[in-house]
């Protein structure tokens, strides 16, 4: 119903980006905290803002009947383009046939995402579980506005018409697809208030509608910022410092301008970019660049080194997380001692479409188009490098080529790279910033290398405490997000999923080490919880070994009655047959965790011999509140095995000198087809809120596989990659 143009508002995100103390980010959903546990002050109550459902925003309404959605949120493979379509199409009661999506402007004052305050943004997961019920009211209030237009024309009680697949009837026998009324629709006053659907009465949410995405991306038609063009673009792309923390000391450029092809050389702060008309010509300035580099300040160390100081920073007393009881005085008590180290590499996100974006200077401000994940990060970020305000920022969101969060950095840093490139041109041409595969998977943001050391006792089959230190270099220290996310020097995402567990263990100790590096961190998917759910599954399961146990039954032990953790874990068990006999050298292993809101079990099934293993069988059992489309939310958990599994068998970042050593797919390389195992996935029928499905299918995946392993032959994975066994 798009007729009107949205105007563009002008508000001020300086006091969100510098972390003001007072401004809140998010919201809490039942016991849900998108952004965190330490979002909200103490004290403070959450207050999440007054969502905007006039469809004249969030709709366009076809001559032809056609819907299409504007999406506050970025589709980047996850689905999200049907999801929020879908709860649209639901209360319109369009034509699924006929819907179609496009993403909306950077306009936060309409488009925000309501867990993050006043800003734009997609990310912890949040995107279905803070639309639910405003995307409803956007079609429903549309479908209002339809019917009171239908019956002031027809002249006809409003309550006698219907809406059914997008055709408005009465039963005098006029009728009249959307495309006829629209004009007239759109003059009627937005509904202040409007009745939703009894959940009896769906026709879309909970079933398995077909994307919406899928036919652009297979048969090429879907444009990536990567395919856009704009006139007379250059191309452009930067030598980076190879050490993390470097700087240009000079630059001779002479033979790079002599490469056909290349327009200008131009220093920014992140390194030196070439322009030129096209990729190729690009890359060869950029090789022709000799380049003097400033390294005294920058990161000179090997993976080796860093590893040996986390040890040293383990021995030390950290950061209170977490305090239950008093867990070093119930561990030395006496019992059966446990200690065990977790060691976790750094990890690159390696999305198929690598970093890039579009940037054109305008008379006061830019234009963008790019995969933008953080659009009000973005907009402030370029504001700020060309000396304007971010409404004067116009970003043109378009689908992007995954991201697994290095798209939604707090940083903007390959926006800002950019911006400095078109000031330093003076705005003389658009130009289209363009990261290779090597530039992203060498000096890119990385998820964190984090070490784990604990100690717990049992004493007659119970745990009698836990000791957990965690050293890792805070993600958000340092950032926008850090006056929210960041209390008492203890990062959230550090600790997510040790800190706080659902286990209840009586003497519980957590403590953390904020690492210092020139290395830049950023979350990888799942955050935090893609390595402490590993350590905490494989820390109960070895528990329940050295206990007699069983390990589903120990771990029920620990869990609340009737509580969403044992349902899944109930449910995976039955749906997996937990316990079946296995043929020799093979075993099941069971593991479960909570994250983003969601609730996710797996039995992972794996067969041993003497060169190793492999996972024939995955089975998860998952809770995400009401399903808006079950088959969307089975293939975000394929999705997530898939991409975590590299992780499992192989893949890590090191460090010789400062330098990454990986490079592309042949040293990094994406799990391989064989590799990947048969997955079954079961929903918790819920009438919850739902919550979301991008990133906790990742994080039980590779405790389920080493908990198998264990259990087929003796052989006890703890660090990742699963290369070295800890025990056997």
């Amino acid at each position: 119903m798009l007729i009107r143009q949205q105007d563009k508002t002008s508000t001020s995100r300086r006091a969100f980006l510098k972390g003001a103390a007072k401004t809140t980010t998010a919201f809490v959903l039942g016991t849900f905290v998108p952004f965190g546990r330490f979002a909200l002050a103490e004290g403070e109550a959450a207050a999440p803002p007054k969502p905007v459902i006039d469809p004249n925003m969030f709709l366009r309404i076809g001559s032809d009947d056609t819907v299409t959605v504007l999406l506050k949120h970025l589709e980047m493979g996850q689905g999200v383009s049907t999801g929020l379509s879908t709860l649209v199409a639901e209360e319109l009661d369009a034509d699924w046939s006929k819907v179609h999506f496009d993403h909306a402007p950077n306009n936060p004052k309409v488009f925000n995402n309501l867990f993050f305050g006043s800003y734009i943004g997609t990310g912890g997961s949040t995107s279905i579980a803070n639309s639910f019920t405003q995307m409803r009211e956007v079609g429903a209030a549309a479908r209002a506005m339809f019917v009171a237009a239908a019956a002031r024309k027809w002249n006809v009680p409003a309550a006698e018409i219907t809406v059914t697949d997008g055709v408005i009837s009465h039963a005098s026998g006029k009728s009249s697809g959307f495309g006829a009324l629209v004009e007239a629709a759109m003059q009627e006053p937005v509904p202040a208030e409007v009745t939703l659907k009894d959940p009896k009465d769906w026709k879309y949410i909970g079933q398995k509608l077909p994307r919406l995405d899928t036919p652009g991306k297979t048969t090429g038609k879907a444009v990536y910022a990567l395919d856009y063009r704009r006139p007379n673009m250059l191309v452009a792309m930067v030598a980076r410092p190879p050490q993390f923390g470097g700087a240009v000391a000079k630059v001779d450029d002479a033979a790079a301008r002599k490469i056909a092809g290349v327009v200008d050389v131009v220093e920014i702060p992140s390194g030196v970019a070439v322009l030129a008309k096209d990729t190729w010509s690009a890359m060869r300035g950029r090789e022709a660049l000799n380049i003097t580099w400033q390294l005294d300040k920058s990161e000179s160390r090997s993976s080796d080194a860093l590893i040996a100081e986390y040890r040293d920073v383990a021995s030390k007393p950290g950061l209170k997380a977490d305090r239950r009881g008093d867990a070093a005085a119930a561990l030395g008590s006496g019992g059966d001692m446990h200690e065990a180290e977790f060691l976790f590499p750094f990890l690159a996100h390696a999305p198929m479409e690598p970093m890039n974006c579009i940037i054109e200077l305008t008379k006061d401000g830019a234009e963008i188009w790019a995969g933008s994940q953080f659009q009000s990060i973005d907009d402030y970020s370029v504001s700020q490098v060309l000396g304007t305000t971010p409404d004067k920022i116009k970003i043109h969101t378009l689908i992007s080529g995954g991201s697994f969060g290095r798209r939604a950095n707090a940083r903007a840093d390959w926006a800002v790279e950019a911006a400095h490139i078109a000031k330093a041109i003076g705005g003389k041409a658009p130009v289209q910033l363009v990261w290779s595969r090597e530039d992203d998977i060498k000096g890119g943001f990385y998820r964190p290398m984090v070490l784990h050391k604990l100690k717990a006792g049992l004493k007659d089959g119970r745990i009698s405490g836990w000791q957990h230190t965690i050293v890792a270099k805070s993600i958000l220290v340092g950032t926008a997000f850090e006056s929210m996310m960041v209390k008492d020097g203890v990062d959230a995402t550090t600790v997510e999923g040790v800190a706080e567990t659902p286990y209840q263990i009586e003497n519980f100790a957590v403590d953390v080490h904020n690492a210092k590096s020139e290395v830049p961190v950023l979350w990888w998917r799942s955050v935090g919880h893609s390595h402490t759910a590993h350590v905490m599954e494989t820390t109960m399961d070895e528990l329940a070994h050295k206990a007699g146990q069983d390990p589903l039954a120990f771990r029920l032990s620990y869990l609340k009655e009737g509580s969403r953790e044992a349902g899944v874990l109930k449910l995976v068990a039955e749906k997996g047959a937990w316990g079946k006999k296995m043929p020799a050298g093979s075993a099941q292993g069971i593991a479960m965790h909570h994250s983003f809101g969601s609730y996710v079990a797996m039995i992972a099934e794996v067969a041993t011999n003497a060169d190793g293993f492999k996972v024939n069988r995955i089975v998860a059992a998952v809770d995400v509140g009401i399903a808006v489309n079950p088959d969307v939310i089975a293939a975000q958990v394929e999705g997530a095995i898939g991409f975590a599994m590299s992780a499992i068998l192989r893949n890590r970042i090191t460090l010789k000198d400062g330098v990454v050593e990986q490079g592309n797919f042949d040293d990094f390389e994406p799990t391989r087809m064989k590799e990947m195992p048969v997955v079954e996935v079961h929903l918790v029928k819920s009438a919850e809120a739902p919550s979301g499905i991008g990133e906790p299918g990742l994080p039980p995946l590779a405790p389920a596989i080493g908990n198998a392993i264990f259990a087929a032959s003796g052989k006890r994975y703890r660090s990742l990659p699963f290369e070295k066994p800890a025990s056997a």
